[in-house]
C-alpha cells in the first residue's frame, strides 16, 4: 500500500507540474499576431478590435508575472484571437 501511494503522489505531482508551466508559446503567439495587426494598419482601420487585443495581451502579461499560467494563457489565445480579427478587418478595408 506504500509503494501506490508513493506512485499516486509522484504521479499526481508530475501532473500538477505540466499543469503549472508558463505559457511561453501562447504569448508568443499573441505578441505575433499583434505585431501582424499593427504592420497592417489596425491601430487606425479597426481599432476597437485592436484595442481589445491589446488589452487582453496586457492582461495575460499581467497574470504571467504573478504566475497565473492558467488564465495568462487562455488570455494570450483571446488575445491573438482578437489581433487576427483585427489585422482581418484592417486587410479587407
Amino acid at each position: 500500500m506504500g509503494k501506490r501511494l508513493i506512485v499516486a503522489s509522484l504521479l499526481l505531482g508530475g501532473l500538477l507540474a505540466g499543469c503549472a508551466t508558463a505559457p511561453v508559446q501562447e504569448m508568443s503567439d499573441a505578441r505575433q499576431a499583434l505585431l501582424a495587426a499593427r504592420q497592417a494598419g489596425a491601430a487606425s482601420r479597426a481599432p476597437q478590435v485592436y484595442s481589445r487585443a491589446e488589452a487582453l495581451m496586457q492582461r495575460a502579461e499581467d497574470q504571467l508575472s504573478v504566475g497565473g499560467y492558467a488564465s495568462a494563457r487562455k488570455l494570450a489565445e483571446e488575445a491573438k484571437k482578437a489581433a487576427q480579427e483585427a489585422r482581418d478587418k484592417a486587410l479587407t478595408q
